[in-house]
């Protein structure tokens, strides 16, 4: 492509200075052999009116005189008498010559001058509008390199940051060259590796979160289903065991949906008016067992019947994550304590463990963070469930360690709603 550039862009600078070189140059020789002969006609006029006067005044011309007005020049003055008087070198035998003449009251006078000063100052003229023409294609093709390196090198660049995208490399080089189009063309390119990197970004975040989020629910269930057989004998019990085991496969699918909702960037949560003391009973009865077998319990205290807006499914979730950081990193009894606040209902999870370490206090919600030798995405996640249905997790107390979800009240909720239906007044 570069040498394309350079051979076109030559070529056209070629053509341009032949086409503007050459008709320059005819006019130029014209005009020196007009001026020439112009000048040849002035000095015969000239001459001519000397010796006219010379004449009046019953004098003779002045050959001296005559040769040194007009040095270069061959001059025969023919008076009215027949004399001939000449003045000036004597042209060689053979030579190319340039005549002007003049006649006047019976003067005639003839000038002359070699043609080869005249040929001469025509190539001089011509060489100098060969030597500019040249040095403009010179230039030209100096120019010409410049833009075609100026134009090729960010395509190979452009070029480079395609094939890093294809190989998965989605960092943006957010590099400029100082052409529109070519500017254009990266400009696209980045925002394409953003996006890529963003779809990369989101698949890894998916993985992990789905080892994590399933790692609970698949706990709890393996859990059941070893109640289950040990309790084979009794049917009751086998009964009880199954339903449990069925919830908790139900849960499974619903944060199997909100994984993949996560994964498709779907953030508008599916909160609805749920009863808080319902989803707190479901995980006390699933975790109890569990936090038995350590030599822990749970209690559960506050006020009831309270209604906050949640998705139950993800509220699940956000308590069972609470849950099980308690029972893995906590200790004594763990206290899930509800509460109605000034705006928003309060669902309280606190143990009697030494708490959480001062150096993560600040960073505890921040993805891959942990104390222990846990993955870091439960509290990262819990908060981000709770964010989806316009709640919020927060860290109420350190040591011990005490987390409280915010949930809007149902009472607002439905202000909302009116709102939006009656509209402003």
């Amino acid at each position: 492509m570069r040498r394309r550039l350079l051979l076109s862009t030559l070529a056209v600078a070629i053509v341009a200075i032949l086409l503007l070189g050459i008709p320059l140059a005819y006019a130029t020789r014209k005009l020196i052999y007009e001026e020439a002969a112009q000048s040849l006609d002035r000095e015969a006029s000239s001459i001519l009116g000397g010796v006219a006067l010379n004449l009046d005044a019953r004098e003779d011309p002045d050959e001296s005189k005559i040769a040194a007005a007009y040095p270069g020049r061959s001059i025969v003055i023919t008076l009215p008498d027949g004399r001939v008087v000449t003045a000036g070198p004597k042209p060689a035998r053979g030579a190319e010559l340039l005549t002007a003449d003049g006649k006047a009251g019976g003067v005639h006078v003839r000038v002359s001058q070699p043609a080869a000063e005249v040929h001469d100052e025509a190539l001089r003229q011509l060489l100098l509008i060969g030597s500019l023409a040249a040095l403009g294609v010179a230039v030209t093709v100096g120019l010409a390199m410049f833009q075609a390196r100026k134009l090729t090198l960010p395509l190979i660049d452009l070029a480079e940051t395609a094939d890093r995208l294809g190989s998965g490399n989605a960092r943006p080089r957010r590099r400029r060259y100082g052409i529109a189009e070519v500017d254009r063309v990266a400009e696209v390119l980045d925002r394409s590796a953003v996006r890529i990197a963003d779809l990369l970004a989101a698949s890894r975040e998916f993985a992990s979160d789905a080892s994590h989020q399933l790692r609970t629910p698949l706990t709890a269930l393996s859990m059941r289903l070893e109640e289950m057989i040990e309790a084979a004998e009794y049917p009751d019990v086998v009964r009880e065991e199954g339903v449990a085991a069925l919830a908790q496969t139900e849960r499974l699918v619903a944060v199997v949906e909100q994984l993949l909702a996560r994964a498709r960037h779907d953030r508008t949560g599916a909160a609805v008016a749920a009863p808080v003391d319902g989803v707190i009973a479901q995980q006390v009865e699933e975790w109890r067992p569990i936090f038995r077998r350590a030599g822990r319990e749970i209690t559960v205290t506050g006020e009831h019947d309270l209604v906050g807006m949640t998705n139950p499914e993800g509220l699940s979730q956000i308590i069972a994550t609470l849950l099980d950081n308690s029972l893995v990193h906590g200790t004594g009894t763990v206290t899930i304590s509800t509460k109605q606040g000034t705006a928003s209902v309060v669902v309280e999870v606190g143990d009697q463990g030494a708490g959480i370490p001062p150096e993560l206090e600040p960073r505890i919600f921040e993805r891959s963070v942990s104390g222990g030798s846990g993955t870091g995405l439960g509290l990262y996640l819990a908060r981000s469930l709770a964010v989806v249905d316009g709640g919020r997790l927060e860290l109420i107390s350190a040591r011990p360690a005490v987390f409280g979800i915010f949930l809007r009240p149902a009472a607002e909720a439905r202000l909302a709603a009116e709102r939006v239906v009656i509209g402003p007044a």
